[in-house]
């Protein structure tokens, strides 16, 4: 991407797209194929009751794609944004260097971080809700009299995911025509049109893959005897749209072309204190409209098919999973391409377009998280509905004392993880500030030493793996703990308060982050004018926002999907010991 720049900006934005598409597409189709072998060995080497058992069993797979999320996300993010935090701290505001100068000890490790985080985690978190939705739709389709003796309609769930992947294909052949990049202002075009385009696309193929594989009518229990096909192409379709709404309503929140980053920029000229403000105020401001999204979503699927449509749903909103993958790929490409730049001394006009690359990536991983959040909300409630069909919880009631005090713990659990995360990267970057400062004087000094990168890659990968170890615990042994040791209520109370609480934390911690980070490279690109570039006074409060902002945005904010998906498929799991 950093040689195409070069050249031109349209060369380097195919780079970047081409190498996202790679990332979107494989992973989705090595999910599909696997899950499908799983099946498949299953249906043929072991004896199960019936259909609903076996699937019981597979549901491990979601279980197994949750756990390496968690490592994946938390490790990963205490990983990417010490380096990236310490880089910014010992680099920029003590001697004036950029983020990515080959001087700075930090730079390789924040490079690797970017991918470590944004491209290991998201991949993890994406595929373990992949995981975890296709199972809890297969547990509830193999639950249902009509559906279990139908092979193609016992497939459907996977037939979604699988189609999605060939939409996304067409969808990259149509990008280039319908939206092509000629200048700056049409990158965030062509990334948001990647998103419109598979939408509108897999719409069509959503309603002809539920006529053809679904009986006309059929059941799912009591309370939804006379199940439509067409129910469960609606439910399919309010997750697919309701996942490209969140994606517009955050890039609004997050991209410097709109007016909520532009304010913040503006109250950036004064101080830092008042960019926190305002930032932290439109992180809240942002939960709105998905949460609206996801509760409607929640409300008409449930009301149609039960919780196999909420599990539909949540499908829906990965439909266009191969593409939201690619643009949040994109992101850490078209940065790594900067930091290239940057190392190897090219000219201003390559780290100009690559910069502008970088600022639409941005905008895209706040995109992607969105989605992630979205689905991994939808896949709770469907692992969750799962649950209580295998503990047999008839009903949650709020006035029974284990539920409410389940409930409250359940409420807690994402800010002791947010805060044991946040500390984490907090005390990492700190040792990785020490090892930068002992270092400068000898690198900036007459002797002109190398610096020493792998010292400071040994600190970032040392602390992720012993910080992620508190929140990991906590994670996996709540529900357990509840469960076995507090009754099947405490534990239904607890994955209710986990859900709804990590949901507004999330969304609001990513918002926040994502939009203080490109708050910052507005006032770079000298947005509020020449004489606010870098070097100013705002742009120095940029700084100290975007240095908050990391890890809401890039550890705490998308771990916490983590928090909902993780304690669901545990429950679910160990649902016939906990009853």
């Amino acid at each position: 991407t950093t040689h195409q720049c070069w050249m031109d900006l349209k060369a380097g934005f195919d780079v970047a797209i081409q190498g996202g598409c790679v990332m979107g597409l494989s992973l989705v189709s090595i999910g599909v194929i696997a899950l499908f072998i799983l099946i498949e060995v299953f249906k043929r080497v072991f004896v199960f009751e019936g259909p609903e058992a076996m699937f019981e069993a597979i549901a491990g797979y979601g279980l197994g794609g949750s756990s390496i999320a968690l490592f994946g996300r938390v490790g990963g993010g205490i990983y990417t944004k010490a380096a990236d935090v310490g880089a910014d701290l010992s680099g920029k505001n003590d001697y004036g260097l950029e983020e990515d100068d080959y001087r700075n000890p930090a730079c390789i490790a924040d490079n690797v971080g970017d991918n470590v985080g944004d491209i290991a985690g998201m991949g993890a978190d994406l595929f373990g809700s992949f995981a975890e939705s296709t199972c809890a739709a297969l547990v509830l389709a193999g639950s249902s009299p009509d559906l279990e003796n139908r092979w193609c309609s016992l497939m459907y769930p996977l037939l979604i995911s699988s189609t999605g992947i060939v939409v996304g294909i067409i969808t990259l052949l149509l990008q280039a025509c319908v939206y092509p990049v000629k200048n700056m202002p049409d990158v965030e075009k062509a990334l948001k049109g990647v998103l419109v385009i598979s939408t509108l696309l897999m719409t069509p193929v959503v309603v002809a893959l539920s006529k053809y594989c679904l009986p006309e009518s059929f059941s799912m229990g009591e309370g939804y005897e006379e199940v439509q096909w067409w129910y469960c192409a609606t439910s399919i379709m309010l997750g697919l749209w309701s996942g490209l709404v969140i994606g517009y309503v955050t890039e609004y929140y997050t991209s410097h072309s709109y007016a909520p980053v532009r304010e913040i920029a503006e109250t950036q000229k004064q101080s830092a204190a008042t960019g926190i403000i305002y930032g932290l105020a439109l992180g809240y401001l942002s939960c709105i409209v998905p949460v609206l999204c996801l509760g409607l979503t929640i409300l008409i699927a449930h009301s149609l098919c039960g919780m196999f449509g909420v599990a539909l749903g949540a499908l829906g909103m990965l439909g266009t999973m191969t593409m939201a993958l690619t643009i949040d790929a994109y992101g850490p490409i078209s940065d790594n391409a900067g930091g290239i730049a940057e190392m190897a001394g090219l000219p201003e006009t390559v780290r100009g377009l690559t910069d502008c690359l970088d600022a639409a990536g941005n905008t895209t991983a706040a995109i992607g998280k969105g989605f992630a959040i979205g689905s991994a909300a939808l896949v709770s409630l469907a692992l969750f509905g799962a649950f209580t069909v295998r503990a047999k919880v008839s009903s949650v009631d709020i006035l029974n004392p284990w539920v409410f005090t389940g409930l409250l713990f359940g409420a807690m659990m994402p800010y002791a993880f947010a805060a044991w995360t946040m500390k984490s990267v907090g005390t990492a970057a700190n040792d990785m500030v020490k090892e930068c400062l002992s270092q400068f004087p000898k690198i900036m000094g007459p002797e002109k030493m190398t610096p020493d990168y792998e010292r400071c890659i040994r600190i970032s990968t040392e602390a992720s793996l012993r910080e992620m170890l508190a929140p990991g615990a906590l994670v996996i042994l709540s529900p357990l703990v509840a469960g076995l040791g507090f009754g099947k209520n405490a534990c239904a109370g607890l994955l209710s308060g986990a859900l709804v609480s990590s949901v507004q934390l999330a969304i609001s911690m990513s918002n926040t982050g994502g939009a203080w980070d490109n708050s910052k490279k507005y006032i770079s690109a000298g947005g509020l004018g020449k004489e606010f570039v870098k070097g100013s006074e705002a742009h120095k409060n940029s700084v100290t926002g975007d240095t908050v902002g990391d890890p809401l945005k890039d550890t705490s904010g998308p771990a916490l999907n983590i928090v909902m998906k993780l304690t669901a498929i545990i429950s679910l799991v160990f649902g016939s010991a906990i009853n």
